[in-house]
């Protein structure tokens, strides 16, 4: 069954996100990962507005999905985001059947 990064981000520093952004797409194609939506034009329809850059990625798996952010190379990748880089909000959430 399916799973979902959903994530809501702000980016501080450019260089720095830049560093964690240019090592992700590899780490996330090892775990199964494919890109549906990031960066693209958004609408904030209702809450705050904290945030400017949206990112959803699919997995395969609820498993595959948390072993990727759970792996040490992406905890290496957005050390560059959590030092400064940006602030993201990530949740994973498991679709298909799970949400009948």
């Amino acid at each position: 069954m399916s799973a979902y990064w959903v994530a809501r981000a702000k980016v501080i520093d450019p260089v720095a996100y830049k560093k964690y952004t240019d090592q992700v797409p590899g780490i996330l194609k090892r775990y199964g990962g494919t890109v549906l939506a990031r960066g693209g034009r958004y609408q904030i329809m209702e809450g705050p507005e904290d945030f400017h850059r949206f990112i959803v990625i699919e997995f395969p798996t609820m498993e595959q999905a948390v072993a990727c952010f759970e792996s040490p190379e992406y905890r290496d990748a957005a050390a560059f985001r959590r030092n400064g880089g940006g602030i993201v909000e990530n949740v994973i959430v498991e679709g298909g059947e799970a949400t009948k």
